[in-house]
Parts: structure tokens; C-alpha cells; sequence
């Protein structure tokens, strides 16, 4: 029996991963003429069916489900061996980091971590995309995600930077002069609300905790926008009550220019983090990405909210 090599293992596991030809030879910069072919081969020298395969979906045998529980972790150590040993000869980690983040993640990311990354490891480059909707950066091609903890998906490995946050129902101090600050969330209904929009085209309900109280706001207003700095502005402007991350509304408040209310019905949230799958061998860029990040936890912590606007 002819023993398959790293590549056909690591063709295995991509394909057995994304459960499609295309999106792991997308991964693998690969044909999927060239995976089908290593993976037949695979299956003739194992004299064992590894795939069920059809015109729209790959799915694994009971014999592919134990061969990927073992092989995975024996093929991320040999890549992790060959890494560590590859960066004794260059003198440092290169390559790409790819990040799919919300904007106020690449805020602090781009503020503390980059120019530091960029100082200490000059042959890492860093692809930042910045969007407001949730993608699955496995199928993506990212090689971690940073956002809110409460978006992170459970299968993801979690490192939070920067403190915990709220989000604030903040105005200008003059849109009050003629209208009575609302006491309870309900009291909303009476005033003009910045709202939200998701990019799918949802208008984000406003939610807010007291005491165990949990109520959720469908509010309503003359605008209606999709960024965070956006919402900051029109609410400095006068245009009504916005509900934001502290993140964009620290500077504004601390210049007066913004006031809060129903302080006491906004709890902490934990914050942002940078996310990547636990089961694959973390890319040498990302993991010196990472040490980076948690190197630089007090400067997260302590400079994060009033320099971000």
C-alpha cells in the first residue's frame, strides 16, 4: 500500500474542512481537477472510501470522519515543525495576515497593533477588510476575524483586546433644550431616533438590561443611517437621540458636544476580540499578529476609547 504524502493529507483535510472541491482549492491555490485527482488516488491506495461525493456536496465516509480526527493534529504539528524550523533561516515570520473586521475593531487594530507589527516584522503584510456583515472567514479565505465577543462563533479561538465597552444613547446637549431627556426606554417613543440599518437592510432594535429588565426598542426617526461615525455626527448636529459604541462617542462626550442618557440601563458588553478556527495550525504571521496584540494589552486598554473618534 503506497503511503500518501503531506500534500495528499493536506488535501484531505482541506477538502474534508470546507466540504467542497472548489472553496479548498480556492484555499490551497490549487485546481479542483487537482484535489478530485489526489483524493481518488488517496482513496485507491487506502483501498477505502474516504468522500461521498455528488454534483453539489462532498460529505465524509465513517472511515473519512476517523482519519480526519487523527490526521488533523499530526499534520498541524509537522507544519508547525517545519515553520519553526523555516523561521531560523529567513530570521522572522513573512507572508499575509488577512482580517475581516468591523470598523471599530480596525479602528484600535490599525491605531496600536499595525504600526507595531509593521515596526517589529516588516516582511508581514497585513489585508484588513473592514465590512458590517458577518462572514464565515473559514469559507472566506481570513485567517482570523475581530469583532464584538458576542458574534464570535462557539467553534472559534477567542483573544480579546481592549476593555469591555457600551453602547450609549447619546444627543447634543441642545436637542434637549426643548425636549424632556426620556427616564425609561419607552420614553424613546416621544423623540427622534437616529436608526441603525444592518447591511442586510434590518433596522437594529435597541436593547437595553436594568435590574434583569430586558426591553428591546423598535424606535423610529427621520434618519436612518449605516455607520457608527455617521450616526455620531448627525447626533452632534442635533438631529436626534443616536445609539452607539462608546468606541465613536467617547471623543464627543468628553468634548461636550455629546450627553447621555439612560446610563442606567446600558450594561458593559465584553467587548472586541480577535477570532480563528482551533482546528487548524495557526499561520506564523498570525500568531506573531497575536503575540503583538497581547503585548500591547495596557495601551488597549488604556488608550482605546478616547482616541478613537
Amino acid at each position: 500500500m503506497n503511503q500518501p504524502s503531506l500534500n495528499d493529507m493536506r488535501f484531505f483535510i482541506a477538502v474534508a474542512e470546507h466540504r467542497s472541491f472548489r472553496r479548498a482549492a480556492d484555499e490551497l491555490g490549487v485546481a479542483p481537477s487537482t484535489l478530485s485527482h489526489a483524493l481518488r488516488n488517496m482513496e485507491k491506495n487506502l483501498n477505502v472510501r474516504l468522500l461521498h461525493r455528488t454534483t453539489r456536496s462532498v460529505s465524509l465516509t465513517e472511515a473519512g470522519e476517523s482519519l480526519l480526527d487523527r490526521l488533523r493534529p499530526a499534520v498541524l504539528n509537522i507544519e508547525e515543525a517545519m515553520t519553526a524550523v523555516e523561521s531560523f533561516r529567513t530570521g522572522g515570520p513573512s507572508g499575509t495576515v488577512r482580517i475581516n473586521a468591523s470598523d471599530g475593531a480596525a479602528r484600535l487594530l490599525t491605531r496600536h497593533v499595525i504600526p507595531e507589527m509593521r515596526n517589529l516584522y516588516p516582511d508581514v503584510s497585513i489585508d484588513l477588510v473592514t465590512e458590517g456583515r458577518l462572514v464565515d472567514i473559514v469559507e472566506a479565505g481570513f485567517d482570523a476575524g475581530a469583532r464584538l465577543g458576542e458574534t464570535v462563533p462557539l467553534d472559534m479561538v477567542a483573544v480579546r483586546f481592549g476593555p469591555p465597552f457600551r453602547f450609549l444613547a447619546v444627543a447634543a446637549p441642545e436637542y434637549f433644550k426643548s425636549r424632556t431627556p426620556p427616564n425609561t426606554p419607552d420614553d424613546l417613543r416621544a423623540h427622534d431616533c437616529i436608526r441603525h440599518r444592518f447591511p442586510s437592510g434590518k433596522i437594529y432594535h435597541w436593547d437595553f438590561e436594568k435590574r434583569g429588565e430586558e426591553i428591546s426598542i423598535d424606535v423610529s426617526g427621520p434618519l436612518t443611517l449605516d455607520r457608527h461615525d455617521l450616526m455620531v455626527d448627525a447626533a452632534r448636529q442635533g438631529l436626534g437621540i443616536a445609539y452607539v459604541s462608546e468606541i465613536y462617542a467617547a471623543r464627543a462626550i468628553a468634548d461636550g458636544e455629546l450627553v447621555t442618557v439612560l446610563d442606567d440601563w446600558l450594561p458593559e458588553i465584553p467587548g472586541l476580540f480577535l477570532y480563528y478556527p482551533d482546528h487548524r495550525r495557526v499561520p506564523p504571521p498570525l500568531r506573531a499578529f497575536i503575540d503583538v496584540m497581547k503585548s500591547l494589552d495596557h495601551e488597549l486598554q488604556t488608550g482605546y476609547l478616547e482616541r478613537q473618534v
